[in-house]
């Protein structure tokens, strides 16, 4: 797990060197155990590491290979590296290092651009042919690691973040409006290629780009999981499906062991994190070390869930702790949140896994989570009214329950320079509802969710919050296997029991049943869905700086009256709607965007 940058250049110049290494130096927090540069004409690689595997000065980046001929560098995991290197020295391949990265530059020699396809794990990487000058770009199947870039004539910049394309420099930061649109209706995820700036875009999951050294880019989409039914799965009773998602699942949480140093569990006494801790101790693994975080009760709403990730750390016998952060201390921690954001994230989760991983990476590099669960196996409550809903009622269905405000909505807040003539997020949806692939409404549902919002909001909120403190998060419930098997199932399984029928069925044999019977939850940060005291202070000034005037993005007429009774308006997913506007300036002045872009 680290932080990549690079430069490629298209007119015949060479890259600039100190531009990507001012990109790289803003991802120390990414990769604080090393640094590195390397470039040859037209391309410049930077990067930063976090030692995970092969902790020694072979697995250095950007690494350079003279016999594939490739130079490189690369974020994240690949979790069948040793059967993949076994494969690759079976075909004739050497290694000189005993890490992931160098088993991704074989795979590539031998397989080309399918070389992904061979890839178990998460991952941005990008490839420089030596000889040809041919650059690849590639992004993991479910987009757990980011890959950002921008594009000005001439050239090409990537990195892991967006605050790194900005320390590059000429980058048109304008607010986007088809992207603000999104914002302010798709519950604040900007899905894929565009970010919340005109001048950054972001690499879809499961793409390889190509860009050859006349210019000329090709993206091929390299996976796509099918959400119909199976014939060989026909005959399947509840029972076998159970039988294999557990069988699925403990592959996936065994696979993200893999690791030259500890790995604990990210434990929230839910369902999901309580499953990877009975799996991982079911394996063998002992003192196994899990953290969970709580906060002060605000406004009548509970701050903690420790009864049970309590319960399930005394059933399990791990190393626990528990870190409680009182009310006072969440203006701080909330800055530094809102300063680690690759893109601003309207969830209070991210508040919560800021502070937790502070307190996780002081006892270890890796953590496993149970993000993605509700996703891939429908633990939502917007997914049961899908139910026996026709396709062409599915549109209408999700988006009543799911988005934060209609078109009208939208343009009621934004001022005219930021308004889009037609409802492009219901359009989003509607395409994405009627491409081919989904059997019934509810798995068109879970498709988009799964590929577009579970990427651009949990997952991208995890790395950010993890990453910012130099920690390793494993997401097993996105192993692309068990997201394929997932995908497959009959809907009405993972509907059951008020969702997530399946995963409960298989908690019913390993966990205590008050965890998993228990009302649904959520990572709780009070003071922030409840507007108060200095928070609330903190998003009126937001609101009311002289840049945010001058940027001009919300109307007076919606900002005002909301700023008299600030928890007066929420979405139907009960999130507070100032607090989404206020959270876009904040993090628009946190990163230095000028008003005029």
């Amino acid at each position: 797990m680290c932080g990549l940058s690079g430069e490629i250049r298209l007119d015949g110049r060479r890259a600039d060197v100190l531009a990507v290494e001012r990109m790289a130096s803003t991802m120390d927090d990414r990769g604080p155990d090393g640094a590195g540069s390397w470039s040859q004409g037209p391309v410049a690689l930077g990067h930063r590491r976090l030692q995970v595997i092969d902790l020694s000065a072979a697995s250095a980046q950007p690494m350079v290979d003279g016999v594939t001929g490739l130079a490189g560098v690369f974020n994240g995991c690949i979790y069948n590296y040793p059967e993949l290197r076994k494969e690759l020295a079976g075909l004739g391949h050497t290694f000189t290092s005993h890490g992931d990265t160098e088993v991704i530059f074989k795979a590539y020699r031998q397989w080309g651009l399918d070389f992904v396809s061979h890839l178990k794990g998460m991952f941005a990487v990008c490839l420089v042919e030596r000889d040809s000058g041919r650059v690849v770009l590639a992004r993991d199947r479910l987009g757990i690691k980011p890959l950002y870039y921008s594009e000005a004539p001439g050239r090409i910049r990537f990195a892991s973040t967006m605050p790194a394309l900005l320390a590059g420099g000429e980058v048109d930061t304008t607010v986007d409006p088809v992207a603000l649109h999104h914002y302010l209706t798709f519950h604040s995820v900007v899905p894929a290629p565009l970010t919340i700036l005109k001048g950054i875009r972001k690499l879809p999951p499961a793409t390889v780009r190509v860009v050859e050294p006349d210019g000329r880019i090709t993206d091929t989409t390299y996976w796509a999981s099918d959400f119909s039914r199976h014939p060989s799965r026909a005959d399947w009773s509840p029972r076998d499906w159970e039988d294999a998602v557990e069988e699925s699942l403990t592959a996936a949480v065994r696979r993200r062991m893999v690791s030259d140093v500890p790995v604990g569990v990210l434990l929230s006494g839910g369902l999901d994190s309580s499953l990877v801790v009975a799996l991982l101790a079911r394996e063998g693994q002992q003192d196994l070390a899990t953290f969970s975080i709580g906060f002060d009760s605000v406004g009548g709403r509970e701050g903690d869930e420790f009864r049970y990730s309590d319960r399930i750390a005394a059933e399990f016998g791990t190393d626990h702790h528990q870190l409680r952060v009182p009310s006072t201390d969440m203006l701080l921690a909330l800055e530094d949140a809102v300063a680690a954001m690759s893109e601003p994230m309207v969830s209070h989760d991210a508040v919560a896994f800021h502070l937790l991983s502070a307190e996780v990476a002081k006892n270890v590099k890796v953590v496993q989570s149970g993000q993605g669960a509700d996703e891939v196996f429908g633990g939502y409550h917007w997914y049961p009214p899908l139910a026996g809903v026709s396709r062409e009622q599915a549109l209408e269905v999700y988006s009543r329950a799911f988005f934060d405000r209609d078109h009208a909505g939208v343009n009621s807040i934004v001022t005219p320079r930021y308004a889009v003539d037609h409802d492009v997020s219901r359009q989003f949806v509607a395409d994405h509802f009627n491409e081919p692939g989904a059997e019934t409404a509810v798995d068109a549902a879970l498709r988009l969710d799964t590929n577009v919002m579970l990427v651009d909001d949990p997952v991208k909120r995890v790395d950010n919050m993890t990453m910012a403190h130099g920690l390793e998060a494993r997401v097993p419930f996105l192993d692309h296997e068990l997201v394929e098997l997932a995908a497959q199932c009959p809907p009405e399984l993972k509907l059951a029991n008020d969702g997530k029928g399946v995963l409960k069925e298989i908690g019913y044999r390993l966990l205590p049943r008050e965890v998993i019977d228990r009302p649904k939850g959520y990572f709780p940060v009070p003071g922030i869905t409840h507007l108060e005291g200095k928070v609330l202070d903190r998003v009126i000034d937001a609101l009311h700086a002289p840049v945010a005037r001058e940027r001009g993005l919300f109307r007076d007429a919606y900002v005002d009256p909301l700023l008299a009774d600030p928890n007066r308006e929420l979405t139907p997913l009960r999130g507070n709607k100032l607090w989404q506007l206020g959270l876009l300036e904040m993090w628009l002045q946190a990163h230095g965007i000028p008003a005029g872009g």
